[in-house]
């Protein structure tokens, strides 16, 4: 058999487990909670999900690499702009999301809240 790195199928979902934050392992080594994925029906790699805190932490990273500056350095607009898609990825169902974010954006709190119900008034109209 290909070892594990080389096989298509690590190839292929790499990127999605790399954007997730998840981490990829052998097979043998999944927990009850890993996924592990088959290729013609033999397990190939297991892959071990982030805890939702690290998914938003990640999310954070891929949004300043995206932006090429650190969150707090972008404009009001851009800001507003990464509160909702940080909504729409569910970042503020987790528990001290807000803080989080605001903490990333560099702006307190209630921004953030403010930011959030500009948006829903906005879909609302």
């Amino acid at each position: 058999m290909t070892e594990p790195a080389d096989h298509p199928l690590v190839t292929a979902v790499k990127p999605l487990v790399d954007a997730m934050g998840a981490e990829i392992l052998g097979p043998d080594q999944a927990q009850p909670d890993d996924v592990v994925l088959s290729w013609e029906g033999e397990d190939v790699i297991a892959v071990r999900l982030p805890q939702l805190s690290d998914s938003l932490d990640h999310i954070l990273a891929a949004m300043e690499r995206r932006h090429g500056m650190p969150l707090a350095a972008l404009d009001r607009k851009a800001k507003q702009s990464v509160v909702r898609t940080l909504e729409a990825r569910g970042a503020f169902s987790v528990r001290h999301g807000v803080e989080t974010v605001a903490s990333a954006l560099g702006v307190s709190r209630f921004t953030v809240y403010n930011y959030l119900n500009r948006e829903n008034a906005a879909k609302s109209e």
